[in-house]
């Protein structure tokens, strides 16, 4: 990921207006094929098997997403989408508790995820760290290399037989499934990362990045291998790169992030006026000029914004986001990156999900929605389906892969800008068509003209406000001969020897398409309206139509196989997936369309009562829907309808959560506590970078093995009679939390800021002694909790800024002076620490509050004791309470949902009452809220970690200052998604009572 403030400072920049689309550079036609097996590649694209590629990708966190069978679903969503590409981040930590230890079983078997993008037909990029940064606490760094005191990302030799212990494990896994271990597989990983993000490049830098990349090949790691670099700085390109100013690295392919397009202001409204930015054949050229800081390598996005993440206390939110860079947005920026020569491209996020337990760092709340395509509730937002039509031309027209600048078109129109490309093996040509952002994204009706393959043509256009179209003209689809569309095309196939072709616009706007033949063809309109006319002199059939619902056209004869050609507005265009054996309309998703012994299968999910249309291979005698046979008849243009509509889902009954019980949290905060088996503080090294006053013990968590959540320390001091204040310096992250007692009695807590981008993740905390603490023999509890460990973004060691507290003193007399009152420190977190006794929710589930250690969070425990509560609460105690209740859910089988736990009114983002809430549902975190902080209210629960159809339990672990009405609101389910379809899920194995919990 990126720097928040250089995206935000590069949209303020970007909206200038453009300059006219000329090249400054061609493509460098001379630089040489680079082999990798059966991946290769030169300037002008990626190539497996010799085939030119564009690489369509979208970014997947699996560890956002704790139930591996709904991996499936969010990869078959992706493909369904448009997407040929899945892009996936390895969290070092979430696999390696503690030094020499790794897991990858159950939520973490990576090994079964890429089975599946192979099993999906998507290609894989894999980007295994060591540091990934992704908003994940340390930015995916493991907690116990914390305390490690060599310097990280550099070739200090402890840090790099660290890095080596996680390589050879992942190192592993992802050699077995590049697509060169296996000359029969069709899919597979084809490019593979071996850092992110590195912004120093001193020699100690490039020692590591050398070693990096040894290791890999080392590993059997035989595909091309790249560096993502930190916006366009030139960093990390081959060493093929001549360019003045770069810093080349041992890597194959530079590649580069970018995350331009505005943001959303205060009260969520979007902003989207600003300029795509030409980071390649149309720029400025030059190490800071993206793509062109590597000529002989093709243009590579490794992340480009798919959306943006959202922040504790923030104003904008994910709904926002999902417009801003939504639809149009992809069509402006995703084009002009197309048309820049930016043939990989890879949208980040694609699916964002849930940063569930302690996985975010302090930038971060729960939700990582991202305003991706695919909600956190696994929904295809609207962008999703832009994005489909989009990736189906990519399909359809292999002549993309490659292209190069062709030249300079005339346009009537002042406001308008267009890039022009073509293939140059086949002349084929790319129009990307599009306002000018400073015209105040008007309509206009304008005219181009151009020199194209077929001859040169003035070609009628409109365009209203921010929006780009992308055209081809000059091409071979099937049998056909397009020598121009004022149409969008979104899929083109061969069906049995005759061609299928779909074409869209915006609603009501009128469209041209010109096809070539030997002799006029014979045109039949069988649904719908337009109008043909043959030039007999240029062999140019002209259609001339408005995009409104549907037409459908016959065109046969003219010297070439018989077309079926739909001619569809924007909407209607939406209904339709384009499969490898069929071009299906009506559902909400269709997953896959296979042919056998003539029978279609087909599968996918209705979000309502859906008619179904199909155009398959005359083979095709029977269709099945989700295993169902559905009865059809002949329809439009050799198509099959079902006779009745798919079934769309049923109503889900949700239960009200009543039955709580309740129970103090807290007891560590009695003196009476027995904290015998504690670890002691002690003046043990650290490798903190954060400061503490001379003669302080090591207090920082990480150095006692506590990495994540809460940690609690108990302390022992005499009284001194000018002793008037309590003075804590602690480390919590974003919006994290201090409380203190002394001797049972509260004195208050302390909270880092909330609503900055960038949060401050250190604070101090003063709180007023009792006077009976002035003398005698007194015991101070104190409560931290750790909402992330920072980001090492800028290669500093940040995420080594030390968490828990730092220092403690108490203040009074003249000046506020400190006294070196010795306190007898002692400190809790996490049960096991490092040693985890619950290894199959890992490392990232539990901190250490005392309910956790004692395992009130799982489902098993038995609270018949507690005592009987209500909720909404009428009151609260100061410390940490514990909620639980039961329920049972009965979702119809065959039905996909996403059911959530909401608090409060879900309409506004934060509440006047304080108070905090970890989330456990079965035993697994799924999140904090934080009432007066916000924005998120609602907490999507994946099925697998929710039982849709059974016993549920909830625990909630409720931190309150005790004040009036600073206590739980209400609480209760609700449903974001639901579908009928989906995929079968089984319940993820953990443990479910405290005694299987073993240290």
């Amino acid at each position: 990921m990126r720097s928040l403030i250089a995206a935000l400072l590069l949209g303020s920049a970007l909206a200038t207006p453009l300059p006219a689309q000329e090249a400054k550079q061609t493509a460098n036609l001379s630089a040489p094929v680079k082999r990798f097996g059966r991946v290769s590649y030169d300037a002008r694209s990626l190539m497996v098997d010799g085939q030119r590629l564009v690489i369509w990708g979208g970014e997947f966190h699996p560890f956002r997403l704790p139930s591996p069978d709904l991996w499936r679903d969010i990869l078959q969503k992706m493909k369904a989408s448009g997407f040929n590409t899945v892009a996936l981040y390895f969290d070092w930590g979430y696999h390696s508790p503690k030094q020499g230890v790794y897991d990858f079983s159950g939520i973490r078997d990576i090994d079964r995820l890429l089975t599946m993008a192979e099993e999906e037909g998507l290609y894989v990029i894999t980007r295994a760290g060591p540091y990934v940064n992704a908003e994940l606490s340390r930015g995916g760094f493991p907690g116990w290399l914390v305390n490690q005191r060599a310097r990280a990302r550099t070739d200090d030799p402890a840090y790099l037989a660290a890095v080596d212990e996680w390589l050879t494990q992942v190192d592993a896994i992802v050699a077995k499934h590049q697509i060169n271990a296996d000359p029969s597989r069709r899919y597979g990983v084809i490019l593979h990362q071996i850092e992110n993000e590195l912004a120093l490049t001193t020699p100690a830098q490039r020692r590591y990045m050398d070693h990096l990349a040894a290791k890999a090949r080392a590993d059997g790691i035989t595909i091309p291998l790249f560096h993502n670099d930190q916006g366009r700085n030139g960093y990390w390109t081959p060493e093929s790169s001549k360019i003045d100013k770069v810093v080349t690295g041992p890597n194959d392919l530079y590649a580069f992030d970018g995350y331009p397009g505005g943001t959303c202001t205060v009260g969520g409204k979007p902003t989207r006026d600003v300029a795509a930015p030409d980071w390649g054949y149309y720029g400025p050229g030059g190490a800071k000029g993206g793509a062109s800081a590597s000529p002989e390598t093709p243009g590579f996005l490794a992340e480009f914004g798919g959306g943006w993440f959202d922040y504790w206390g923030s104003n904008g939110g994910y709904a926002c986001n999902a417009i801003q860079r939504g639809k149009r947005f992809q069509r402006v920026f995703y084009g002009t990156n197309l048309a820049n020569g930016i043939g990989i491209q890879s949208f980040y996020m694609t699916y964002g999900g849930t940063s569930w337990g302690w996985l975010p760092a302090p930038v971060v709340f729960t939700s990582y929605d991202y305003g991706a395509a695919i909600s956190e509730p696994r929904a295809l937002r609207e962008k999703a389906l832009e994005m489909k039509q989009l990736g189906g031309l990519i399909a359809s027209v292999p002549d993309l892969a490659g292209m190069i600048p062709a030249g300079a078109v005339e346009i009537s129109s002042p406001n308008i800008q267009i890039y022009h490309n073509k293939d140059p093996e086949t002349d084929a040509r790319f129009l990307m068509v599009a306002h000018k952002p400073s015209n105040g994204q008007t309509s206009d009706v304008f005219r181009f003209t151009a020199d194209l393959p077929d001859g040169r043509y003035s070609v009628p256009m409109q365009l209203n406000g921010f929006d780009a179209k992308w055209l081809v003209a000059g091409v071979a689809l099937g049998g056909q001969r397009l020598v121009y569309s004022t149409s969008e095309l979104q899929s083109a196939q061969v069906m049995d020897g005759a061609d299928l072709m779909l074409f869209y616009g915006r609603a009501g706007e009128p469209g041209e398409t010109v096809l070539r033949y030997a002799s006029a063809p014979k045109v039949t309109v069988l649904e719908g309206s337009a109008t043909s006319a043959f030039d007999a002199a240029k062999g140019d059939l002209k259609l001339d139509y408005s995009h409104q619902g549907r037409a459908v056209l016959r065109i046969e004869g003219g010297g070439r196989p018989p077309l079926t050609l739909i001619l569809a507005d924007e909407a209607e265009g939406a209904r339709y997936w384009r499969q490898e054996d069929a071009l299906v309309r009506g559902p909400a998703l269709v997953r896959s369309a296979k042919v056998k012994d003539g029978t279609l299968a087909l599968t996918g999910d209705t979000a309502e009562a859906s008619p179904l249309a199909i155009w398959a291979p005359k083979a095709v005698r029977a269709v099945t829907w989700n295993g169902a046979k559905v009865a059809t008849k002949a329809g439009v243009a050799g198509s099959y309808t079902a006779l009745q509509p798919l079934a769309g889902p049923a109503d889900i009954a949700l239960p009200a959560l009543t039955d709580w019980r309740v129970a103090k949290g807290a007891p560590e905060a009695d003196p009476a506590f027995d904290d015998g088996a504690w670890q002691a503080i002690d003046n043990r090294p650290s490798a903190s970078i954060t400061a503490r006053p001379d003669g302080q013990p090591n207090m920082g968590m990480d150095a006692y093995g506590f990495h994540d959540g809460d940690v609690w320390y108990r302390g022992r001091f005499t009284g001194t009679p000018d002793a008037r204040t309590l003075s804590l310096y602690y480390g919590a992250g974003g919006s994290g939390l201090v409380q203190a007692w002394v001797d049972g009695q509260f004195l208050g807590e302390g909270e880092t800021p909330a609503g900055l981008p960038r949060p401050i993740t250190t604070g101090t905390a003063r709180f007023a002694l009792p006077a009976g603490a002035r003398s005698g023999e007194h015991v101070v509890s104190v409560m931290v909790r750790n909402n992330g460990h920072n980001w090492d973004l800028d290669s500093d060691d940040f995420h080594k800024e030390a968490r828990g507290l730092i220092s403690a003193s108490l203040e009074g007399g003249p000046g506020g002076r400190s006294f070196a009152v010795p306190i007898a420190w002692k400190i809790q977190g996490k049960q096991g620490g490092e040693n985890l006794p619950d290894v199959a929710r890992g490392p990232a589930n539990n901190g250490g509050q005392y309910g956790e250690r004692m395992g009130w969070h799982l489902p098993d425990f038995d609270d018949s004791a507690w005592a009987r509560s209500s909720v909404p609460a009428t009151q609260a105690q100061a410390g940490t309470n514990w909620y639980r209740t039961a329920f049972n859910l009965a979702v119809p089988k065959g039905q996909d949902a996403t059911i959530a736990l909401s608090f409060g009114d879900a309409r506004i983002a934060r509440s006047p009452v304080r108070y905090r809430v970890l989330i456990f549902v079965n035993g697994w975190n799924m999140g904090q809220f934080i009432a007066h902080v916000g924005p998120q209210r609602t907490f999507p629960i994946p099925e697998g970690i929710l039982n849709h159809r059974g016993r549920n339990h909830v625990a909630l672990a409720v931190t309150s200052d005790g004040q009036p009405g600073d206590a739980l609101e209400s609480v209760r389910l609700v449903t974001l998604h639901t579908v009928k379809g989906g995929l079968p899920v089984q319940m993820v194995a953990a443990p479910n009572a405290p005694s299987d919990l073993k240290e």
